[in-house]
């Protein structure tokens, strides 16, 4: 990513909220702290995507996260309604049929489309169950080089492999990680995950935190202290 981006705007805060009135007191409580928002499942089926709208009217950024993983005609179809709400970000599975399709849904607008690798709730055992014959690293950074090489935007990886990603990402591609806890935060059903200055440091341009913020005592002075930490980060790319 050759873009600087402030330290703020590399914080994402997932709202893993049931309902809009619930997003709404955490977008109201964060205030100027976060400009950054992740709608996921949860909130996307409990009328999160016309939310998104409006916090996108305000100057907010969206992160629509769907993972979207179907035949072509039906991804590229679900990507263009999605660009029409002005988002930002929109993941999809790291499949090369479907990241195709991804990429022709998109054409003529600003969204960004972000490959989910593995997800960072999987570790080794997790892929062998599924069937697969590779272990997560092998496996991310196979569906990495085939995003590069299709043309998609960034990804969506566990920060412990994105150094290893953004070697074969190369510059251009932006690198979002979940699966990020402060210090003395618990992992919850995460498996890979890191704090934030250390997934800057190995090459993560935004960082998408959830139960930290939205858990904490005091949401405004935990998101505070996260874009503290990526502030005083050293090595920062993009900066």
């Amino acid at each position: 990513m050759t873009v600087s981006l402030d330290p703020r705007e590399r914080l994402i805060v997932a709202l893993d909220v049931p309902s809009v009135k619930a997003a709404e007191a955490v977008v109201a409580r964060l205030g100027e702290s976060v400009w950054f928002y992740k709608i996921g499942y949860q909130l996307a089926f409990a009328g999160g995507l016309p939310f998104a709208a409006g916090l996108i009217a305000a100057g907010k950024q969206v992160f629509i996260d769907l993972k979207l993983h179907d035949i072509g005609n039906t991804v590229a179809k679900g990507v263009a309604s999605v660009a029409q709400l002005g988002a930002t970000f929109l993941t999809v599975h790291a499949y090369p049929q479907t990241m195709k399709a991804a990429i022709e849904g998109k054409q003529g607008s600003a969204l960004r489309i972000l490959a989910v690798t593995v997800l960072t709730s999987y570790d080794d055992s997790d892929l062998a169950a599924a069937g697969y014959e590779m272990n997560v690293k092998e496996l991310a950074a196979a569906r990495a080089a085939q995003a590069r090489d299709i043309g998609i935007d960034g990804l969506v990886c566990s920060a412990e492999e994105a150094a290893i990603l953004r070697d074969i990402a190369g510059p251009g591609m932006v690198l979002v990680t979940p699966g990020i806890r402060p210090s003395g935060s618990t992992a919850g059903d995460q498996k890979r995950v890191m704090t934030p200055a250390r997934a800057i440091e190995a090459g993560a341009d935004y960082l998408v935190v959830g139960r930290p913020v939205l858990e904490a005592v005091n949401p405004k002075a935990a998101a505070d202290a996260i874009v503290a930490e990526i502030e005083k980060t050293k090595g920062q790319r993009g900066n």
